[in-house]
């Protein structure tokens, strides 16, 4: 298993070699020792930290960062992969998605998803849902849904919904309802949303990287590939693009590819 140093990982995170070390006491890494007792981490450890340092960005205090990432470490399987699990904070919670469920790995308790309508896919965009008797237009309802998103996830579904009844070609709905539907746990209909956005000739590189990320859920890993690589042909300087190729890479055993899109990603930070 190819591993990498303290220098290294605190190189591609942008972390001091202390940082490092110091989360790698903390309970929720698992680093080898090399021939020198110094540290190697793997790819999940790095995965983690880069973890770690985001949810510190979103204000989740770090004694609850370190408890619930050592518990995420004790509940999963020793053989199981991060690639198919997120890790959010939510309220200044850690939540930990796995595609079919979220929960609290400090108390192991399952969240609620919130229940989804039936929605249109592609293969349906062409029989619209009942509209509301409103003279509101797409870009209406497309802006009503983002206001819902927050406080009413079930509202928001619709209300894309309705938008993409009025207007098919609407990507950024597409988008924007794909992702909650992924979050919702229906990923194949997440997909082609995703999908018809790329078809139509969307622009926005957050259509090929949400479908890179979908695709890792249900195990297409070269599909993902192709997603994130068109992601980056879209917009080369999509750092979490580039970090999600290199772990990808890494796991395909492509350590070479892996180490240029993490030396992309980190020269991506530092700017």
């Amino acid at each position: 298993m190819e591993s990498f140093t303290t220098s290294e990982v605190a190189r591609l995170l942008g972390l001091s070699p202390t940082q490092v070390r110091s989360q790698a006491r903390a309970g929720f890494l698992t680093p080898e020792r090399g021939p020198r007792n110094d540290y190697r981490f793997s790819f999940q450890d790095l995965v983690l930290l880069r973890t770690a340092r985001e949810l510190a960005r979103a204000q989740v205090r770090p004694g609850r960062i370190r408890n619930a990432l050592r518990d995420l470490a004790r509940q999963l399987p020793a053989d199981c992969s991060l690639s198919g699990i997120r890790i959010t904070a939510e309220a200044r919670r850690v939540l930990v998605h796995d595609g079919a469920h979220s929960w609290n790995p400090e108390s192991g308790q399952l969240q609620i998803e919130f229940a989804t309508l039936e929605l249109p896919t592609t293969r349906a965009l062409g029989v619209p849902p009942t509209i509301a008797a409103s003279t509101r237009t797409a870009e209406d309802w497309f802006e009503h849904a983002l206001e819902l998103e927050l406080l009413d996830p079930n509202g928001a579904n619709h209300a894309y919904a309705q938008a993409l009844a009025l207007d098919p070609s609407f990507w950024d709905a597409h988008v924007n309802l794909g992702r909650l539907l992924q979050l919702g746990g229906q990923t194949p209909d997440a997909i082609e949303h995703y999908s018809v956005a790329l078809r139509g000739g969307t622009s926005d590189p957050t259509a090929a990287f949400n479908l890179g990320t979908a695709l890792e859920e249900r195990g297409e890993w070269a599909q993902a590939v192709g997603a994130y690589r068109h992601a980056l042909r879209l917009d080369p300087q999509f750092g979490d693009a580039h970090f999600n190729l290199a772990r990808l890479y890494e796991q395909l055993g492509r350590r070479t590819a892996a180490l240029r899109h993490l030396k992309s990603y980190r020269q991506l930070n530092q700017s």
